[in-house]
């Protein structure tokens, strides 16, 4: 039997790749007319098998004219040969913030001795549903140009594609006879579409989705998809969950439909989602007709479908048979569907409700699927909460070790370097190990890319990648000027032994400022596991105080430097890690303060003054960057709107709300928080200004403490700034390099 990942492989050795015209590396060429116009005719590829390997691989090799050729056995090979070409020999390189492959150097160097590398694994994963809202809510075809480039590159093949999906969905429920409010009342505003699509939360806060939004995303997928498919990548495409508006039940009264629990602390009106069981035959009706749909917008170009039923939210049953049939309808419907369909779920269900998810309760649900190649688990937080090792490695099903690390879009710098290197390769070559890939899974894209990098790396290594040596490697190319000083290499080499090197099991993912968290007492997290710690594990005056005094040095012997915009984005990022970390001690002073009983009512007014001015400091540096501005989160909502007002308001309003409050009466506040310039410099401003002043009043007055007061004035507080409309400047303002010199003396 032929496992799912061979199929493309055997697809493409069965083709005649002699000549560069092959249409199938037209994408590959137009990225490097995209990125590298100047060397447009420089690079050669070829598809062909190498070695005989059985993934994908790529020879890398000096052309006759000068120029540079791969041999590749994928698309995707071709993409990663190039790659390796622009970074290890040509020294440039494609960030978030930008693509740098236009700098390699007019003479390209040579290759010399031809490199031949392969994948490890068959399949490198992107995504997680939620970054479709942290972070890609109101991104544009040219936001995801760059990210798909730079997700070809790295080597990734299979990326989740949820765009658009409820264009789709729409037309399956009018099919069914919903009307057009049985709908709309069922769908989530723009910021909150990945829990809907979860099943997690259902309606809307700030008024219904816009047809507008629905065909527009649907538009942006009609693009996507194309791009990915181009670049040797295999979507991974939506399917019917069966999650269905609360008037299913009406209309069909003789329909296996239940409903969900409760999620998140939302009430009735937002959650308990209705879900129509897989083995009631309208499940396979909707099925059929979504993914006929589907195929018929996109192409047959994908036969591997995300379907997620029970995230965060527990069967109606726990019984075996019970859920045995659940996976088993579901899978039927999915081949009923298309022939080849192959499912691919999300395992977070397993950890995050492992109470219920006992190891019969799983191998039942598993074992629903008939056969081991039909169904991918995203082995969704592997480098702290790895369920593979307690299920078995799933009882045989194919899984992907995945790097979550951030939830939330968490901004704090941390990372776990050689777990995301070593531990992957151990549980390829563990025993009985089911494991087909190695992939992303943050819940946003907001910084620490380079433990990002190193895991899509590793996927291209057998041997454990050195920390030091990538580090280094890894700096000398992001800020790509000439004699670049070993000061900012030596920047890096220090995070990397430090920050990213993170060995303590209370602080298992990115730490969350105390700047961000809704002011109270007691919230700095001490010996407390928690995804979203805010425990510092590192000593600051040690690590990112000589980091950044390097990089700022290195500026004085390179003044080319500041011109880089990589470089310019972490002279912000270091510094407001810095400020972030020193508010915990002002905190602290304050607390103490407050509680002790020799202590004034102006001792506790003047531990809040170096707190206000901490954060009025961290605004003034984000505001230097353009990736650190609220204005840039808001102004892709409102300029979604083509100039509609109403509707730029609405999208402001989900913006604003998904960073803040979460929820219509701050369900989850903090949850999506960030630091960036306006944000710091309004809303957390408003609100620890309200609760300094609040502590000196019950100490002038000598009130107890009311975590009920401040609570409500803290929702107060949220409401009225969700309501608002920006009106600050929507550019950057500032010398980031003048400002954090400056805020590096103060503060350290």
């Amino acid at each position: 039997m032929l496992l799912s990942w061979q199929l493309p492989v055997l697809l493409c050795a069965s083709l005649v790749y002699a000549t560069t015209s092959n249409p199938q590396l037209d994408g590959i060429y137009s990225l490097v007319k995209r990125r590298m116009p100047a060397h447009a005719d420089s690079f050669t590829f070829t598809l062909a098998p190498v070695n005989g390997s059985s993934f994908d691989s790529f020879t890398l090799s000096d052309g006759n004219d000068g120029g540079i050729h791969v041999d590749c056995g994928s698309v995707s090979g071709c993409a990663r040969g190039l790659y390796t070409y622009v970074t290890e020999i040509g020294g440039v390189d494609i960030w978030w913030t930008g693509s740098r492959l236009d700098q390699l150097p007019a003479n390209l160097p040579a290759v010399g001795d031809p490199i031949t590398r392969s994948a490890i694994v068959p399949y490198r994963y992107m995504f997680n549903t939620v970054t479709f809202s942290y972070t890609l809510a109101f991104s544009t075809f040219e936001d995801w140009e760059l990210l798909i480039d730079w997700m070809a590159l790295r080597g990734v093949n299979l990326p989740l594609a949820w765009v658009g999906f409820e264009y789709t969905l729409s037309e399956v429920f009018r099919e069914v006879g919903l009307t057009e409010d049985d709908i709309s009342d069922f769908f989530s505003g723009p910021a909150f579409q990945a829990w809907n699509r979860f099943g997690n939360i259902q309606h809307y806060w700030g008024g219904p989705l816009p047809t507008q939004w629905i065909n527009d995303q649907f538009a942006l997928q009609k693009q996507i998809v194309p791009r990915l498919v181009e670049l040797g990548m295999t979507p991974v495409l939506p399917s019917f969950t069966g999650f269905v508006p609360p008037a299913m039940h009406a209309l069909y009264p003789n329909a296996s439909i239940v409903n969900g629990s409760q999620w998140a602390f939302f009430p009735a009106l937002y959650t308990n989602d209705s879900f129509l069981e897989p083995f009631d035959p309208l499940f396979s009706t909707m099925q059929t007709s979504f993914i006929k749909k589907q195929q018929a917008a996109f192409g047959n170009v994908s036969h591997i479908y995300t379907l997620d039923q029970y995230n965060e939210n527990n069967p109606y049953s726990g019984d075996t048979t019970y859920l045995a049939n659940i996976t088993s309808a579901t899978f039927s419907s999915l081949r009923a569907a298309d022939p080849e369909a192959i499912w691919l779920m999300q395992g977070w269900l397993f950890w995050e409700m492992e109470s219920f998810w006992t190891a019969d309760r799983v191998q039942a649900y598993l074992g629903g699927v008939p056969s081991n190649d039909s169904m991918i688990i995203l082995d969704l937080w592997s480098e702290y909460q790895p369920q593979w090792e307690r299920l078995d490695s799933y009882y045989g099903k194919q899984w992907v070790w995945c790097e979550l690390h951030d939830y939330g879009g968490t901004m704090g710098m941390e990372g776990n370097f050689d777990n995301v290197t070593a531990s992957p390769l151990n549980a390829l070559a563990a025993p009985g190990s089911s494991m087909v890939g190695m992939g992303l899974t943050p819940e946003g894209l907001e910084g620490n890319e380079i433990i990002y990098d190193v895991l899509l790396d590793q996927a291209w290594s057998p041997t454990v990648i050195n920390k030091t040596a990538y580090a280094s490697a890894w700096a000398a190319r992001r800020y790509y000027v000439p004699d670049l000083p070993s000061e900012a290499i030596s920047a890096w080499d220090i995070l990397a032994s430090t920050v990213y090197d993170n060995q303590n099991p209370l602080v298992p993912s990115s730490p969350k400022s105390l700047v961000e968290l809704t002011p109270a007492l007691g919230l700095v997290s001490t010996g407390i596991e928690t995804i979203e710690p805010t425990m510092l594990f590192y000593d600051t005056n040690t690590t990112l105080v000589p980091a950044l005094r390097m990089l700022l040095q290195a500026r004085n012997q390179s003044p080319a430097l500041i011109n880089v915009p990589e470089y310019q984005h972490d002279l912000v990022d270091f510094t407001r890690q810095i400020l972030a970390n020193n508010f915990v001690g002002l905190y602290n002073t304050l607390i103490s303060a407050y509680q002790s009983l020799d202590a004034t009512s102006q001792d506790v007014s003047a531990a809040g003054l170096p707190m206000m001015d901490l954060i009025a400091d961290m605004d003034s540096i984000l505001l230097t960057n353009e990736n650190f501005l609220l204005a840039r989160w808001i102004g892709a909502a409102r300029n979604l709107a083509n100039g509609n007002t109403t509707y730029a308001n609405y999208l402001e309003y989900n913006a604003r709300n998904q960073i803040t409050l979460w929820g219509p009466q701050g369900q989850i506040s903090d949850y999506a928080s960030k630091q960036w310039g306006g944000l710091v410099g309004t809303y957390y401003t408003s609100r620890w200004e309200a609760f300094i002043d609040y502590l000196v009043q019950s100490k002038q007055s000598g009130t107890a403490y009311n975590a009920t007061f401040v609570a409500e004035k803290m929702l107060e507080i949220g409401l009225q700034w969700d309501s608002e409309t920006w009106s600050g400047s929507w550019g950057v303002s500032g010398d980031s390099y003048g400002i954090a010199e400056k805020l590096l003396e103060k503060w350290s």
